[in-house]
C-alpha cells in the first residue's frame, strides 16, 4: 500500500486510447496558445522533480532514471515533501486556469489536488506515523525486477546501489512510528515478511543467471542477505517490541472521523458529491438492488426448489437461500486461477462481437498468483507498467487458497461461484481495469496516467459490469442478474461499511452481520473485508463514487444525444481522458 493518497492504487495504472484528447483544446475559446506552452514545460518540469522526491512511485510506473536511489523516510524528508508542495502551488498561481486549454485546465486542477493531498498527508493525516505497513520495499524491487527496460545485470547493479540505503531505510521507519494502530502493525509484519521472498529468491535467482564476475556477484549477494536481515529485523521489532505495547485502552484507534474522513474523501475521489451524500446514495442503491433481487427469486426459486411453497411472500431469506443453492456451483480451489486464465479471451471476444470498445492486441495481460508482499489486503488485483513502460506486462494478481481451511476456501468459493467468477474477471480485466489502463497509459497527457483517479479508475471496472450485461453477457439469464446484482452490492455496501465504520463507529459483529444478510455475502468475503476496511480509509467509496457518476453521464449523454448516441464511442472518448476525475470529464465530455 502506497501511503501517498493522491498516488492511489499507482501500482495498477495502465493505458491504452483510441481517441485523441488533443482535439479537446479547439473547444475552449479562451485558450491562450502562450500560456499553455509554458504551462507544458511547467509540467514536465514538475514531473521530473517530482520523481526525483518518489523515485519508487517512478520505478513502478515504468521510469527508470533513478532506479538506484532509495529515499530514507525520516522528519528531512517529509519537510521536503511539504516544501515542494508549497513551492508548485506558489507557481501554479501563475497560470490562468480559464485561458488553459480544456486538457491543460483538467491537468492544472490535478496537479494542484494531488499538490494539496501532499500538504494534508504530510501535516495532517501523518500516516507516516501510525501504519508500519506504509515500509516496505519488496514491492519496488519486484517491479524493478520484472520490468524489461534494461538488462539483468544492469537491473542488478541499481538494484546493488539500491540496497545500500535499505538499513537506513528501515531505522528511519522505526524512529518516526508513533503510536501505530494494532491493525497496521499486524499488516506490516505480514507484508515484509512477505517480501523477503523478492530478495531471497527473486534477487538469488537473477543473480544466479546473470553472468556476472565472481567478485561483483559476491558483493551483490552480501547486500541481499544485507538487506533482507534489515527487513527481518523490522518485522521482528514490530512484532516484539511494538506490537506488545499496543494495549486496547491506550492504541490509536484505526477509525479516522468525520472530519478526516471528508477531507481525504474530497482529496482522494475529487467527486461532485461529499462522502455523506454518496453513503447516503448508497443506502438507497442498496434497496432498489433488493427489490430487483427480490423479483428474479420469484422467478426462478421453484426451479431449485420444486414443490416448495412460499406462503407470504417471497423475504430476503429466500433470495439467500436461492444464492447459497447457486453458489455451489464452483470451481475446484486448485482450479481457481485456472478459470480465470480460460475466462479472458472469452470477455475479449464478446466486447468485440458486440463491437463495444478497441481492445489492442499488442498489450499482454499475464494472470499469476499474487506476490508474497502484496497479500493481506485484497484477493484479486491488477498491476500495470504505467505510462513509461507501455510494452511491459500488465499482471492480473490472484490471491492464493492455501492459507485457508477446507472451510475457509469453500466459502471463499462460493462467493466467487460459476457466476460472480466472470463478474470478477469484467471488473479486473476485460473491458474492466485492465482495458481502462491500457488505455490511460496512451493519454497525451501524463499527468492523469501518473496522478491517477481511483474513483475513475474503480468506477469504471464496476460500470463495465453492468454495461456487459445490458449487452447481453450471459445470456440474460436470471441467476447470471442475481448474481451480478449480489456482486454490485458489494460495490455499495463498501461505501455503506467504510463510512460507516470509520465516521459512525460501526463494530466488526455488526459489519459481518449487514454483510452477510444484506449484501448476501460469505463469511469468509466478510471478514476479509472488515479487515480491509479497518487497513484502508476512502478507497473503499471509490467503487460505487465512480460508478455513480459514469453512469450518470452517459445516461446524460443518452438523453441529449438521442439516436446520435454510439456506446462504443462513448467508451473510447471518455478513456481517451486518460485516469482523471469523473467530474472533470464530465465537464469536457458535456462542453463537446
Amino acid at each position: 500500500m502506497k501511503y501517498l493518497a493522491f498516488l492511489l492504487v499507482a501500482a495498477i495504472l495502465f493505458c491504452c486510447s483510441c481517441g485523441n484528447e488533443s482535439t479537446n483544446q479547439n473547444v475552449n475559446q479562451s485558450a491562450d496558445s502562450n500560456m499553455d506552452q509554458s504551462f507544458d514545460k511547467y509540467k514536465e518540469a514538475l514531473i521530473e522533480n517530482f520523481w526525483l522526491l518518489y523515485p519508487g512511485q517512478a520505478s513502478g510506473l515504468g521510469y527508470h532514471k533513478h532506479d538506484s536511489v532509495l529515499v530514507i523516510p525520516d522528519e528531512v524528508f517529509h519537510k521536503k515533501e511539504i516544501d515542494f508542495a508549497n513551492q508548485n502551488l506558489d507557481s501554479l498561481k501563475k497560470f490562468d486556469s480559464v485561458k488553459l486549454s480544456s486538457t491543460n485546465k483538467t491537468d492544472f486542477y490535478i496537479m494542484e489536488n494531488a499538490l494539496i493531498s501532499l500538504l494534508f498527508n504530510a501535516k495532517e493525516f501523518r500516516e507516516y506515523e501510525w501504519n508500519p505497513a506504509a515500509y516496505n520495499v519488496g514491492g519496488t524491487f519486484a517491479e524493478i525486477l520484472q520490468s524489461k527496460h534494461a538488462s539483468n545485470p544492469d537491473k542488478l547493479r541499481s538494484l546493488y546501489l539500491r540496497m545500500a540505503n535499505i538499513p537506513a531505510y528501515y531505522a528511519a521507519a522505526k524512529k518516526i512510528i508513533k503510536n501505530p494502530t494494532a491493525e497496521h502493525t499486524d499488516l506490516g509484519i505480514r507484508q515484509n515478511r512477505g517480501g523477503l521472498d523478492v530478495f531471497n529468491v527473486m534477487l538469488m535467482d537473477s543473480l544466479k543467471k546473470s553472468g556476472m564476475g565472481a567478485h561483483e556477484s559476491q558483493m551483490i549477494e552480501a547486500r541481499i542477505h544485507e538487506s533482507a536481515k534489515a527487513i527481518e529485523d523490522y518485522a521482528f521489532w514490530l512484532e516484539k517490541e511494538v506490537k506488545p505495547s499496543l494495549k486496547p485502552e491506550t492504541a490509536r484507534n484505526f477509525r479516522i472521523g468525520k472530519d478526516l474522513y471528508e477531507k481525504k474523501f474530497r482529496h482522494d475521489i475529487v467527486s461532485r458529491f461529499t462522502a455523506e451524500e454518496i453513503y447516503n446514495k448508497a443506502l438507497q442503491r442498496k434497496d432498489e438492488i433488493q427489490a430487483d433481487m427480490l423479483k428474479i427469486t420469484a422467478e426462478i426459486f421453484t426451479k431449485y426448489f420444486p414443490g416448495v411453497r412460499v406462503a407470504g411472500g417471497f423475504t430476503k431469506e429466500h433470495t439467500k437461500i436461492l444464492i447459497d443453492e447457486i453458489s455451489k456451483k464452483h470451481v475446484h480451489r486448485d482450479s481457481f486461477q485456472v478459470a480465470i486464465e480460460k475466462q479472458i479471451p472469452e470477455l475479449t471476444k464478446f466486447i468485440s462481437d458486440k463491437n463495444l470498445l478497441y481492445m489492442d492486441p499488442s498489450k499482454p495481460l499475464v494472470v499469476r498468483k499474487e506476490p508474497a508482499y502484496m497479500a493481506g489486503v485484497a484477493g484479486a488485483s491488477i498491476s500495470s507498467p504505467g505510462p513509461y513502460d507501455k510494452e511491459g506486462n500488465t499482471y492480473y494478481n490472484v490471491g492464493s487458497l492455501a492459507g485457508y481451511t477446507a472451510e475457509g476456501a469453500e466459502s471463499y468459493l462460493r462467493e466467487y461461484n460459476h457466476y460472480i467468477l466472470q463478474v470478477l474477471n469484467i471488473h479486473e480485466a476485460i473491458p474492466g481495469h485492465y482495458a481502462q489502463l491500457v488505455y490511460s497509459n496512451q493519454s497525451p497527457s501524463p499527468v492523469k496516467s501518473i496522478f491517477g483517479n481511483g474513483a475513475m479508475i474503480e468506477g469504471w471496472a464496476v460500470y463495465t459490469e453492468r454495461m456487459m450485461l445490458e449487452n447481453g453477457y450471459g445470456n440474460n439469464e436470471p441467476e447470471m442478474w442475481l448474481m451480478y446484482n449480489k456482486w454490485h452490492l458489494r460495490a455499495v455496501c463498501n461505501t455503506i461499511i467504510d463510512y460507516s465504520i470509520q465516521v459512525l463507529g460501526m463494530k466488526k459483529e455488526e459489519v459481518i452481520k449487514f454483510l452477510e444478510e444484506d449484501a448476501f455475502q460469505q463469511k469468509q468475503e466478510a471478514e476479509n473485508k472488515w479487515r480491509r476496511a479497518a487497513l484502508t480509509q476512502v478507497q473503499l467509496t471509490s467503487y460505487f463514487t465512480g460508478y455513480t457518476e459514469i453512469y450518470e453521464l452517459r445516461e446524460e449523454l443518452k438523453s441529449k444525444k438521442g439516436d446520435k448516441f454510439n456506446l462504443k464511442e462513448f467508451h473510447e472518448k471518455f478513456l481517451s481522458y486518460g485516469s482523471a476525475p469523473v467530474q472533470y470529464i464530465r465537464e469536457l465530455m458535456l462542453e463537446e
